[in-house]
């Protein structure tokens, strides 16, 4: 462990002490994640195309952060990062193939904010561990979790059933693919109200990676927010995707509208992020960085480079914000550069608990609720570090290095000059690449995963997917039926 592993954990623990003896009811908090929705498309990120009024106000009332970035460019490790409070060099879910399992010991916010008394819950897409493996969210500390626990399976909006603590919950009328009878969404949905509602006079964490607007993009015609965008002049599935996301925006003021009514809104802390950065959906000659322009300015016309699945900044940034009524000043935008990996040392700070000495993340309570609140002064990162499928990348202030293989040589951006890291100043400037890959290189640790005591279920969750769970001659793949992300956007591309 190093000094500054040391310290954070003795802050956090200082701090956390002093949250714990103050009077008063222990925070809740709600952490609620969007699958893939862009940096640049809700309307409080200035996007034009989607109506997102809850979240909106969301953002006026509470902290926009310009520089949170997703832990990693894809599903399944992202939400290994913010589970754990480790950055994507030290976790043990580094792949996307649908089930890596968490190892057995490693702790997660659930289990931190378990041990203080906390209800957990989460509802949606998992990803940290398929079925009997020992990465199943019942193994790390969550009361409950209903939702999907393999990616595959969460490829579709009608699967035959859901899983809750590893057990099937079916879904009457559905047969996997497109089309059925029970919308999975509203299932899960329902399940994190109730949830919330079951456990308003105690302390919760309720976790709700939601799965839209995550492609198949399905939506029921019947959803008020599919009336608003069926005429528009998009493709069908850039209209569904544009109210999968209004549809989640409704239900985020679902949310708030609840704690109102519990008279818990004023001791609930309220995430909302994407996942990972947004792709070029939609395409066309006129849109070439998609029809919702998830990593186009909308009013300036600068672009982040790269998309879901890249090591660049468009692979990375995620729209988030926070709202807590009394503690965060409304209205507030925040450039502190950071990570999901500052999640479970923020909300175990917020609960009086203590994180474990291990993580990579850093409290942010103070830019949260100021300074003086907290009690002492912001610490910063001194670096951010990626990796994924042989990406690796990692910022340092306004410096950006990236290397997209294995083999390929490093590339140098300077953020401050250069946002669409276009100019590639790996030779001009040598001094830099070289403590930048210095820091990189001691960053990454290899790979320890989780492990199987059988794979049985877990395989016939993914076959879910296509309503051929009890076909064991059917094999699904990780990527099967799913949509190819688009490539990367080159450099000054428009």
């Amino acid at each position: 462990m190093n000094m500054k592993s040391i310290l954070g954990a003795l802050l956090c623990s200082i701090v956390g002490a002093v949250f714990a003896a103050e009077p008063g009811p222990r925070p809740n908090v709600i952490y609620i994640m969007a699958d893939e929705l862009g940096y640049y498309e809700p309307g409080f990120m200035g996007g034009r195309n989607i109506q997102t009024p809850n979240l909106d106000r969301m953002a006026a009332d509470g902290i926009l952060f310009n520089n949170l970035f997703a832990g990693s460019s894809v599903c399944a490790p992202t939400r290994g990062c913010i589970l754990t409070g480790k950055h994507s060099g030290h976790t043990s879910v580094r792949a996307n193939g649908g089930g890596t399992p968490l190892r057995a010991e490693e702790e997660t916010i659930a289990s931190v904010l378990k041990k203080r008394g906390y209800a957990t819950g989460g509802f949606g897409k998992w990803g940290c561990g398929g079925r009997d493996s020992t990465g199943v969210p019942e193994k790390h500390g969550f009361d409950t979790f209903l939702g999907y626990y393999d990616q595959v399976h969460a490829h579709t909006y009608y699967p035959p059933y859901l899983i809750r603590n590893s057990e099937e919950v079916p879904l009457a009328g559905n047969s996997g693919g497109s089309a059925g009878q029970t919308y999975s969404h509203y299932v899960i949905h329902d399940g994190a109200v109730k949830f919330i509602r079951e456990h308003s006079k105690e302390p919760f964490f309720a976790y709700l990676p939601y799965t839209p607007p995550h492609g198949n993009f399905n939506i029921p015609d019947s959803d008020p927010a599919w009336a608003l965008y069926k005429d528009k002049p998009w493709s069908e599935d850039a209209r569904r995707y544009a109210a999968m996301v209004t549809m989640m925006d409704r239900q985020v003021g679902e949310i708030l509208a609840l704690l109102k009514e519990l008279g818990i809104d004023d001791n609930t802390l309220v995430f909302f992020s994407g996942d990972n950065g947004g792709n070029d959906y939609f395409k066309s000659a006129g849109h070439p960085r998609g029809v919702h322009s998830a990593n186009k300015h909308p009013r300036t016309g600068v672009e982040y480079r790269g998309t879901k699945g890249t090591l660049y900044e468009g692979g990375l940034r995620v729209p988030f914000i926070a709202r807590w009524p009394g503690k965060i000043v409304p209205g507030r935008v925040s450039d502190y550069l950071g990570y999901f990996p500052d999640m479970l040392p923020t909300i175990a700070e917020v609960a009086g608990a203590t994180a474990p000495a291990d993580v990579d993340g850093l409290s942010i309570l103070p830019e949260l609720i100021g300074e003086s609140a907290a009690g002492r002064k912001q610490a910063q990162h001194e670096y951010l570090y990626w990796e994924i499928s042989g990406w690796t990348a990692i910022r340092q202030g306004t410096w950006r290095a990236v290397k997209p293989k294995p083999n390929a040589a490093w590339e140098l951006y300077d953020l401050a000059a250069d946002p669409s890291e276009s100019k590639n100043l790996a030779d001009a400037k040598p001094d830099v690449l070289a403590k930048l890959t210095a820091l990189a290189t001691k960053a990454h640790e290899p790979a320890r995963e989780g492990t199987f005591a059988s794979t049985e279920r877990h395989e016939r969750d993914r076959r879910a997917k296509f309503g051929k769970q009890d076909d064991p001659t059917f094999k699904a793949s990780p990527g099967a039926g799913k949509k190819a992300p688009a490539k990367s956007a080159k450099p000054g591309a428009k």
